[in-house]
């Protein structure tokens, strides 16, 4: 084959690359972005059960702060009980304890039913800290092979640059242009292959008789549906 194609095929190559490369820069963080999300959301349906034995424990707190409230507030009745000098005074501080005492107990009774329900809720708790510490291993181990990756694409990135600019060198630069300019009106792709008279670019049939030149000819060649540049593939060969 003409080293003329042969130095744009290979330009070709260089630019696919690329252009692959530069999308996966693009979508790999995106999709450590939508695992990360993802993954969090699974983290936060896992912790329910903390969050609510996390705010059973915080009611416990509050009861057991009530409770010493009041205990701290009989001993201060109890103290002026003593000091009390008529009988009406003395039935109404007796009426308040009363009170105390049966506020008391309630929280104390509610508190049993919280530490109840914590206790129920611990053995979830264990078993949902384990099923999470197993699924962050994993999320781990896939974000890592992404994030390598990536690292890969940017090594990758640099030497596909190096090379094709070493190609850009060895091209004549009147080619060099008419390639830019056709690469830039069909998506990125200024050369393509043909084989059977199909261009693989637009998929289209050329003239037989521009086939026939395709095969034979030094010149280069140009697909009259697409305008890219053409070269002859015979895929029988290479198969």
């Amino acid at each position: 084959m003409k080293e003329k194609i042969l130095l744009l095929i290979s330009l070709q190559e260089c630019d696919s690359q690329l252009v692959k490369l530069s999308a996966k820069k693009v979508k790999l963080p995106e999709k450590i972005s939508k695992m990360e999300e993802k993954f969090q959301l699974y983290k936060e349906s896992v912790e329910q059960n903390k969050r609510k034995h996390d705010e059973l424990k915080a009611r416990r707190a509050e009861c057991e702060a009530k409770i010493k409230k009041i205990n701290d507030g009989m001993v201060k009745t109890k103290e002026k009980l003593l000091e009390v000098k008529n009988n009406k005074e003395y039935q109404a501080m007796l009426k308040e304890i009363e009170t105390a005492e049966k506020t008391r107990s309630d929280v104390e009774s509610q508190i049993i039913v919280l530490l109840d329900e914590m206790d129920k809720l611990s053995g979830l708790v264990k078993k949902d800290e384990e099923t999470l510490k197993q699924a962050e291993i994993n999320h781990q181990a896939e974000k890592k092979i992404i994030e390598d990756d990536l690292s890969a694409v940017d090594e990758d990135t640099v030497t596909w640059t190096k090379k094709r600019a070493d190609l850009q060198a060895s091209i004549p630069a009147d080619l060099l242009l008419q390639y830019e300019k056709v690469k830039k009106r069909n998506n990125g792709v200024g050369v393509i292959a043909v084989w059977k008279a199909v261009c693989s670019g637009c998929h289209m049939n050329i003239p037989q008789q521009l086939y026939n030149e395709l095969q034979r000819s030094n010149e280069l060649l140009s697909c009259p549906n697409c305008n890219r540049i053409m070269y002859f593939n015979n895929q029988e060969k290479s198969a």
